[in-house]
Formats: structure tokens, sequence, C-alpha cells
């Protein structure tokens, strides 16, 4: 065994990375160690939805850590139990668990089901999602999504999850047994490429899920914390799910994330869950600075019409080089690239300062800050309308 021999051999090979190491962000940029400045659309993958060091979230944090950073959870701290209670008002839910990741937090919600039906169920277990469907990379989150790449690893998985398809309530009905405690899904499946739960089919399955007395899990991950338009996207469909959960943009770039679930489903005992770090009070005070900004309606109305933007310059973009259609609500976008290019489009565009995602070969998605300014999404698309140009020049030739 040697020793690493670059400070980047250190680090586990997960993931391809660019070999860029960035020392500072400020709003809707980043700066590399060579002083290069990038316009970041994809914020950790919705993480950042205040951009980069948000002065709300550095001076909460800086505040907070001057008088207390963990009592542990044995004992109650104030940031969470203000935390907890802004959650609960501006929502349909009655109790809060924190976590400290998305995946963490849908397990919990794979738990409290499965406690659920174990109480009230006669056993039940089995939770449906659908196909497509991203939860996490736990192994129960992982047997939860409907990733087509998962399936052959780390077997054998977590028993107990159903594939359903997204906007086919017939599917679902399908799939419901004696031992179905649950339904599960994201209202926008991210990692798929951006596909949306229509309204109506959220409508439709929360009557579904109420006539079989299922539980309704919204996975609201990605799509929570004001990134659709709404604070919570479930709102846009006026249902009220049994369970839900939150990450990424809750701690506007800390590591926070939260169970969200109503008196009825909340069943967990003493010593059912836990974790040494849940709900410690540096990330709660992070979180609640986040919650109390992003749920102004001031700020949500400006984040949607930022969105409403961002949608009509990429439906420009799309019928001036010939392209799909855009998906997505809010600053949760997708463009359909028509051709699988989407990895080569991000290089280019990393290679001229600006940082995309492409979610799958024939996609791209956008995850700006929610407060974006409308002249940083027009550079944006600048960059990308010159990259197109120059790959559909670069057809026409061969």
């Amino acid at each position: 065994m040697t020793n690493a021999t670059h400070p980047f051999d250190a680090l586990m090979d997960i993931t391809a990375r660019p070999p860029t190491v960035f020392v500072r962000g400020e709003g809707a940029w980043l700066w590399d160690d060579s002083g290069k400045r990038y316009l970041d659309f994809m914020q950790g993958w919705a993480v950042n939805c205040l951009g980069h060091s948000p002065e709300i979230v550095v001076d909460a944090l800086a505040a907070q850590a001057r008088l207390l950073l963990t009592p542990s959870p044995a004992f109650y701290n104030e940031p969470s139990l203000k935390l907890a209670k802004a959650l609960v008002e501006k929502s349909c839910f009655d109790q809060v668990f924190f976590a400290n990741s998305g995946a963490e937090a849908n397990e919990g919600a794979i738990k409290l089901a499965r406690k659920y039906g174990a109480l009230h169920k006669n056993g039940a277990y089995e939770i449906i999602t659908f196909e497509g469907g991203f939860h996490g990379r736990t192994l129960a989150t992982m047997s939860a999504s409907g990733k087509k790449a998962f399936e052959p690893l780390f077997e054998p998985k977590v028993p107990g999850f159903r594939k359903a398809r997204l906007n086919d309530l017939d599917s679902v009905r399908r799939l419901i047994s004696d031992n179905t405690v649950a339904v599960m899904l994201e209202p926008i499946q991210g990692e798929a490429g951006v596909w949306p739960a229509t309204d109506q089919f959220l409508r439709e399955l929360r009557a579904l899920t109420s006539e079989h007395g299922l539980l309704l899990i919204v996975d609201e991950i990605q799509t929570g914390m004001g990134r659709t338009g709404k604070l919570f996207h479930y709102q846009h469909a006026g249902i009220e799910p049994d369970i839900m959960t939150l990450g990424k943009g809750i701690g506007g770039g800390v590591p926070l994330a939260a169970l969200l679930a109503t008196e009825h489903a909340c069943c967990f005992e003493h010593g059912d869950q836990g974790g040494t770090f849940n709900g410690n009070p540096l990330m709660c005070a992070a979180g609640l600075a986040v919650l109390q900004h992003v749920s102004t309606p001031e700020f949500l109305k400006s984040a949607a019409d930022a969105g409403v933007f961002l949608e009509s310059e990429l439906q420009r973009l799309s019928a001036r080089h010939g392209l799909g259609e855009v998906r997505g609500s809010g600053l949760l976008l997708a463009l359909d690239l028509k051709l699988p290019v989407g990895a080569a489009i991000v290089a280019q565009a990393f290679a001229a300062g600006v940082l995309l995602n492409s979610p799958q070969p024939d996609a791209l998605r956008f995850m700006p800050a929610l407060n974006i300014a409308r002249d940083e999404i027009s550079a944006m698309i600048d960059c990308l309308d010159a990259i197109l140009t120059k790959a559909g020049a670069a057809r026409r030739v061969a």
C-alpha cells in the first residue's frame, strides 16, 4: 500500500470530477484556486437556495457557534424547537424529526411508515414507489428508488418496494394489496430528468391512498423550500400528505434535513429513531434563518418570477435550435436536448465558466439559487446559446 501522492488521491474515487478546486463562493458565483470565476446553475444540486455563503446563514452559524454547538439529542435545544414550530406552522404537518441528509430523512419516512403498518395495518410493510424515482443512497432508499443503474448494485437490497408509473393511477391501484402501507413519490422526479407529477395525479393519488387507508409520503428533498414557487410543492395541488421529507435547500448549504408527519402518522416509540447529530442547534439555527427568509410572500413571488423568466428563455433557446420541451416548475427545470449530448455540453459550459448539470444524457437540469438575478440567467442562456450554435454549425459541416 502506498501513500497518496496527490491531494486528489486521498479522496475515494466515487465520481468523475474535473481537476479544479473551488475556494470561494458568493451568490451565483464560484471561484477556483486559479482565480477563475464560474456562474453556478447547479448550486450543489439545489442545496444553496440563497446562493453561495449567504450572509443570513453565515451570521446565524457564527452567532450560534458562540453559544452552543450541540448538547446531544438527549436534550432539547432552542434552535431546533423554533425551527420545528415554524415548519409545523407553515405546513399541514404536526411534528418534525431533524436529520443530516435527505437520504436519512427518507430512511426515517420508510421506518415510520413500516411502524405505522405494524401498529395499524396488520403488519403491512410494502411501500409503492415509482419508476424513475430517486430517494437516496442508503440501502433502503436505493431499494425505494426506481433508478435503473441501482438495480444490480449491493444485492440483496431491502425488500418491500413495488414500482408504479408516474402519472398513471391505474398502475398504482394494481399494486395495492393487504401488504401495502404507503405510497411514496417525488412531486418532480429530478434525477430522472425533471419529470413532474401533475397536480391532478397528486390529487387522485391522495384520494386513492385515503380510500385504502394508506399513508401518502412526498419526498420534497429537491422541490421543497420554495424551489417550485410555493414553499412546498404539494401546496400546488392543494393536498395534505401524511409525511413529507425535506433536505437540500432547508440548510441553505449546511447538512440539514427533516421528516415531517401528521399526528395521525406519528407513531415512533422511544428508541425507534435517533441520531447523534440530529437536530443540533448549529444546523437548526441556519435552517431557521433560511426558512424565515424564503417563506415570505415577497421572496416566493420573486423566485416564481425568476422561474417564469428562465423557462421562457429556455423555450426560446429550444425553438432557436430545434430542441425539445422545457419541463419542471419554478427554478427546477430541464431542457430536452433530443440527443445524448448532455455531458459534452456540460463540459463545454464548464470550460466557459458556467456550471450545468445533465441528469440524463439527453437533458440539462437547471437548479440555480432562488434569488438568481435576471442578468445572471441571461448570461447562462448566452453561454448555452453559443455552445448550441457551434454544435449546430459542426453538424452542418459534417
